[in-house]
Order: C-alpha cells, then structure tokens, then sequence
C-alpha cells in the first residue's frame, strides 16, 4: 500500500495531539451527523452511519459526543446543512492529490483548500484531472499478533475481499471493493478478529517516490490540508522509504 498505510501511521502516532485540541472529534461529529440525517439514526439500517461511527470510536471519540451528534440529527436541520466536495490536484514533485472535504460552505472551503495548496508548494487542479488514477475501496487493518495469514485468508476471501497484502511488518492489509467492504467487516468480526482500522478509502492505482526534501514538503501540504476543519480526508500517490517516514514523524 505504500503511501496509504505509511500516512495512516503518522496520522495514528499524532492522534493524540489532535485529539486533545478537539478538531478530529469535531470532524467525526459532522461525518455522523449527515450519515444520520440522510440514512436515519438506527445503524443496523444505516450501512453509512455505522461506519462512520466505527469510524469514531477508532479514534478514541467518546460516546457523548456520538451521542450529541445522533440528537442534533434527529432534532432537525439546526441551520446546518453540509454538502461532500472533492477537491484534486497535485502536491510537490507531481504528487496526485484528492481532499475530500464535509462543508457548509461552498465558497469559503474552496477559497481555503486553493490558498493551501498554493502557500505549500501544490496545484489545484480541476475536477477529474487526478481522480482516475484512484480506486474507491475497502481497506482493513488486522494485527499480526491476533491471527495468521491463512486463517484470514480463508475468511477474508470467502467474504468477498480482493487482496491481502502482508508487507507491513506490523498489520496485515486487507483491500475490497467497496460494495464489499461491509460483508469482510462483518466476516471478522463474527471471526471475533480484531479490527485494528478500518474504512472505505482511495487507493492510488501508482506511486511516486520521493526523496527526503520532497517527503517534507508534502507532509507539510497534507497536514494543513487537514489540519482545515473543512477538510475529511486527504489521498495522495506518494512512496517514501520507511527510515525517511519514522524521521518525518518524531
């Protein structure tokens, strides 16, 4: 997976930092919210809604503000509502970049994401111009200390998953398509397997690698990318040696 897991690794290593400053709970708040209004607030119903608190509970998001976010759905539109956006472009070195942003205001986040990109050493591009080099899919991450390759194999594969890839020393990962995902969720857990992350997620379809400058340059881009409170999630094509990755993420 390359980049993917590698990003997923210093974003998990500084969780708790944004954590305590609140912004990642408030990002998890709006995803629950507008599942819940456009799917309703019961889970088993809404595919959409559990995986979004899943989502949540990953992050170490407490049960009050689940809860919170589940009674301002049901309480009406409160003067919110929130409209999904992607936004594509490049970062340095050529780096295709997608952002994926949960916003109440068109203009403002387009104005934000576009002085960001700008400001760090990218491009924003129009819609469609990095996009297909992207696949939606399932993505699962199982520790290697809760089971065995052929054991989650077996279960993975008849469930519908597409792949396992074992080249994380740590984490084996498991890719799906997405209208599969819920069903290889499911399968684990009725496995009683331990989900250590798990999302529908864009998968690059290649890579670019870069050096350590450039490494530096795009960690700088893609955390004030999210660090907006717009902002949901940013996908980029990027490969960086795992030595340059740990320094980057002291």
């Amino acid at each position: 997976m390359s980049g993917h897991n590698k990003w997923s690794t210093i974003k998990h290593k500084k969780g708790a930092k944004d954590a305590k400053k609140g912004k990642i709970f408030s990002k998890m708040a709006k995803i629950i919210y507008l599942a819940a209004r456009e799917g309703g607030t019961d889970e088993d119903k809404n595919a959409k809604l559990r995986m979004a608190i899943q989502k949540a509970k990953s992050v170490s998001m407490p049960n009050d503000n689940i809860k919170r976010a589940l009674k301002r759905a049901e309480g009406g539109t409160d003067g919110e509502e929130y409209t999904e956006i992607i936004y594509e472009g490049y970062g340095p070195e050529g780096v295709a970049m997608l952002v994926q942003c949960l916003t109440d205001n068109k203009n403002r986040t387009a104005a934000s994401v576009r002085h960001i990109f700008s400001k760090y050493g990218g491009n924003l591009g129009e819609a469609g111009c990095v996009g297909w080099m992207f696949d939606r899919k399932g993505y699962i991450t199982v520790s290697k200390e809760d089971t065995d390759e052929d054991s989650l194999m077996e279960i993975v594969l008849e469930a519908g998953a597409e792949d396992i890839k074992t080249d994380d020393e740590s984490v084996f990962e498991i890719i799906s398509e997405a209208d599969d995902y819920e069903t290889v969720n499911n399968a684990l857990e009725k496995a009683g397997i331990k989900i250590d992350s798990s999302d529908i997620t864009m998968i690059p379809q290649n890579y670019v690698k870069l050096d350590e400058n450039g490494a530096k340059k795009l960690m700088r881009l893609m955390d004030m990318l999210e660090d907006d409170d717009d902002v949901q999630e940013v996908f980029a094509n990027f490969d960086i040696d795992d030595e340059i990755m740990e320094r980057l993420s002291e």
